[in-house]
């Protein structure tokens, strides 16, 4: 069994968590192929927004997957998940699902409270997972309030550094909201930081995609 790992950040505390969380899920059988390609973030970031050649890059990177033979991809950057969003019509087609490593911690986000903060260090990434969230909480039927909790020049910072700016951000909306929810997968170290220092549920992405991708290739009939 094999699956593909679709990078556009290639910071080591995201390869760590998200390779950590898919071997805890699919243990040790499983073959992780990592594709990267950080120039896709770097030019959102720039332009504000995911260009057609930025687009065309990381759908090109999928198919280079699904030409190394890969049973499933998952997607690990929320600022181009709507890229991950348009091609699940050619991934139903050729039989290997394309998962977000994000949309199952959305949903869980909208279970678990109606008032949301959404904790980004990009404002390219900060967008898209409030699309997706108010996207899963009308599927789910339920009305949300996002509270952003933009982290402006936090990325890249040290860990320590990095996480005395997400405790001093939760801090001043920590009481306006029933959950936390992290944009970026790199930001999971932080979760218990945050969880015991406030004590309101937290959610980061890379538990919730291992399991998304689980369920995929459970789908596909190739795990129970």
């Amino acid at each position: 069994m094999k699956v593909g790992l679709i990078y556009t950040s290639t910071t080591p505390e995201l390869i760590e968590l998200v390779e950590e969380e898919t071997r805890k899920v699919l243990g040790s059988q499983v073959e992780m192929v990592s594709y990267q390609d950080p120039s896709i973030l770097a030019e959102a970031r720039e332009r504000g927004y995911v260009t057609s050649k930025a687009a065309a890059r990381l759908i090109d990177m999928y198919m280079e997957a699904v030409n190394a033979g890969v049973d499933a991809i998952i997607n690990l950057c929320s600022s181009v998940g709507e890229v991950a969003d348009a091609a699940q019509d050619i991934a139903k087609y050729i039989g290997v699902p394309i998962v977000r490593v994000d949309e199952e911690m959305c949903r869980e986000a909208v279970r678990q409270g109606k008032r949301i903060a959404v904790m980004a260090t990009l404002p390219t990434t900060l967008e898209p997972t409030k699309n997706t969230i108010k996207r899963v909480a009308r599927e789910m039927g339920k009305q949300v309030e996002l509270v952003d909790a933009l982290i402006d020049g936090a990325f890249g910072l040290n860990q320590d550094e990095f996480t005395a700016c997400m405790l001093n951000k939760a801090a001043k909306i920590e009481k306006e909201v029933d959950v936390i929810l992290f944009a970026q997968g790199s930001m999971a170290y932080c979760e218990n930081v945050i969880f015991e220092a406030y004590g309101k549920p937290v959610v980061s992405s890379p538990r919730f995609g291992a399991v998304a991708l689980k369920n995929a290739l459970i789908a596909k009939g190739l795990l129970k």
